[in-house]
């Protein structure tokens, strides 16, 4: 047996990794390909606004010193997931981490609650989710080895776990199906070296939030640490909360979790 390494900086190591993040250009999914960047992976970011991927990737790159490479795409629909998959394949062989960050909500009352918005949401995330890990999956097995598997990260959220607090009822189910899917990902694929797990966010600073609570998409104007005092920890999610988790499930130390649904929301699920 070999003698194991222990260190800090080969347990949580992602350097070099190259690192696909959806939904990247803003909010969690910014948070984490920050996170990745900062330790040394090449990072891939995807979303729908071009112009907004591309500035967010400029800026990242230019942060952290890394490689940021934007790729947008509008993963809702399969020829959007494809046109990723493509770009992606034109320039790596390998994947080693996926994250399916990329997300919708649609906030009416169930009176008032419209077929676009049930089908926007579950779309982009779950549909999305599902075959945008099929379409990589060829470099993510490339990537993966017994030793050090190729990752993918869903990012579900506790609303899948919980009743939400808001009148958005295509969310949570999408979010519980999101969880779902991943542990049906993590079986078919953990002998082919591809863990699945997911991470279930509670409340952070982002825009998709800030539309929720009646702010109006205004991340800055918003009142975070009132937003905070409605948590057991007393406080919302930061960046190094949830780049963390994500850094730790891609690396070393996180090579023997299988498909499991992380809640990282300061203790929302347990408390309440």
């Amino acid at each position: 047996m070999n003698t194991p390494s222990l260190q800090l900086d080969q347990l949580f190591s992602v350097r070099d990794k190259v690192v696909v993040v959806t939904g990247g250009s803003r909010g969690i999914g910014e948070m984490i390909a920050a996170g990745f960047l900062a330790n040394g992976a090449k990072v891939y970011i995807s979303s729908r606004k071009a112009d907004v991927c591309d500035a967010t990737a400029a800026r990242l790159a230019e942060t952290y010193g890394g490689v940021c490479v934007s790729i947008p795409a509008d993963l809702s629909k399969l020829d959007g997931v494809q046109h990723l998959a493509d770009a992606i394949a034109a320039r790596e062989e390998r994947v080693h981490v996926l994250v399916n960050n990329a997300g919708a909500s649609w906030g009416a009352t169930i009176d008032e609650f419209p077929e676009v918005g049930w089908d926007k949401v579950m779309d982009t995330n779950v549909k999305g989710v599902f075959f945008l890990t099929k379409a990589l999956l060829p470099q993510l097995e490339a990537a993966g080895t017994a030793d050090d598997p190729a990752r993918v990260i869903n990012i579900g959220s506790v609303d899948g776990i919980r009743t939400p607090a808001f009148d958005n009822f295509s969310y949570g189910p999408s979010k519980a199906a999101v969880h779902a899917l991943t542990r049906q990902m993590a079986s078919a694929l953990v002998k082919r070296n591809v863990l699945v797990n997911a991470i279930a966010p509670g409340p952070y600073p982002t825009w998709m939030l800030s539309t929720g609570i009646g702010t109006g998409g205004d991340v800055d104007g918003t009142d975070w640490g009132a937003v905070g005092r409605g948590v057991p920890r007393g406080r919302v999610g930061t960046p190094e909360d949830i780049a963390g988790l994500a850094i730790f499930l891609s690396s070393r130390a996180g090579a023997f979790i299988v498909g499991e649904v992380i809640a990282s929301d300061g203790g929302i699920v347990v408390a309440r």
